[in-house]
């Protein structure tokens, strides 16, 4: 029988395979485009298709490494290649745009007709209604398969999109006002608009490699928690979490009943891991802390009957982000006797 995650990698790859064969194709029509008008917008245009193919193929690569099993060499698995693929397409953006620059300078100082441009214009067209639905099914594929690298390459594709779209909006009044100066304009703005893109690729490279915090994810895990709470989770705390490809690396410290055998305890563990491996298709590993209760936390407990039980409890805490990511409160010890005299 074959296992979900087989065929989830499956498709993950057959999903950025064709995205790179139709990012190659593409690429090449607007090349031809440029050949045949000769614009430093359509160039700026086909210099991004150039990063969308090559991010293709880091993202084909990381998919594949990022597929195999822990080893010694790496026992939380090889997902944060993803990252460094991200961190090196956001490098090249960078690069492309200086080209752009390079090319539209010259066209805004001394602007010269645009050949053949209505031809060229229908190029870009077809290749940005192609782009469109390749966008739309890579990211739709990637949520079905909770693959991070598909979406990003989705969207990174109609970002392309948006590109042509600019592109053939300034050059559509290039062709019918006879300015050929906004031919320089629209490629200077395509290039800020690609260091801009770029940049942010480059930030969310470093922000996944310092495994920086991700406040959607820590959302999404606590709703999980508290949709699945029971009496005798007394409390969770010290909740940290984050993403290395398409895996969920999460950890907690629960507080169960100090009365609970060892095996108790195991149990109430394991359950909860099967809730988190049901979620994530299998893709989360988890580990949990398991810390005894103290008389302190009665008020908060709903486990019963209770034989330790020192005081009623009165109303269990709320299970949202900003509390289950805290430490653990300390035990506070009973006012002395007389001592709330003196506070009055």
């Amino acid at each position: 029988m074959k296992s979900p995650e087989n065929a989830d990698l499956r498709l993950r790859l057959g999903a950025i395979s064709m995205s790179l064969i139709i990012g190659a194709a593409l690429m090449g029509l607007k090349f031809y485009a440029y050949w045949l008008t000769d614009s430093a917008a359509i160039l700026s245009d086909a210099l991004e298709s150039i990063i969308n193919v090559v991010a293709s193929a880091f993202a084909l690569g990381s998919i594949l490494f990022a597929a195999r099993r822990p080893d010694i060499s790496h026992p939380y698995g090889h997902g944060k290649i993803e990252f460094l693929s991200a961190g090196f397409e956001g490098a090249l953006i960078i690069l492309a745009a200086a080209g752009i620059f390079k090319q539209a300078w010259p066209q805004l100082l001394h602007p010269h007709a645009l050949p053949h441009l209505g031809g060229g214009l229908l190029l870009v067209l077809a290749a940005s209604l192609v782009n469109l639905f390749l966008g739309l099914g890579l990211i739709l594929a990637g949520k079905r398969t909770q693959s991070l690298t598909l979406v990003a390459d989705g969207k990174h594709v109609l970002t392309d999109v948006y590109t042509s779209a600019g592109v053939l909006l300034g050059l559509g009044a290039v062709f019918f006002t006879g300015w050929h100066w906004l031919d320089g304009v629209v490629a200077f703005l395509v290039g800020f608009n690609i260091i801009f893109m770029g940049a942010k690729l480059v930030r969310q490279s470093f922000a996944g490699l310092m495994d920086t915090s991700d406040p959607e994810l820590l959302a999404q895990l606590s709703a999980i928690l508290a949709k699945h709470r029971k009496g005798v989770w007394i409390d969770i705390h010290r909740l940290r979490a984050r993403r290395a490809g398409n895996r969920i690396l999460l950890d907690f410290h629960l507080i169960l009943p100090r009365d609970f055998t060892l095996s108790e305890s195991h149990r109430e563990v394991k359950e909860l891991e099967k809730i988190f491996a049901a979620h994530f298709g299998g893709r989360a590993d988890t580990l949990i802390h398991v810390d005894p209760c103290a008389e302190p936390e009665c008020p908060v407990c709903g486990h019963e009957p209770c034989r330790l039980r020192q005081e009623q409890a009165r109303q269990q805490s709320l299970w949202q982000q900003e509390v289950l990511t805290a430490d653990r409160p300390k035990p506070q010890p009973p006012p002395a006797p007389g001592d709330e005299e003196k506070g009055k």
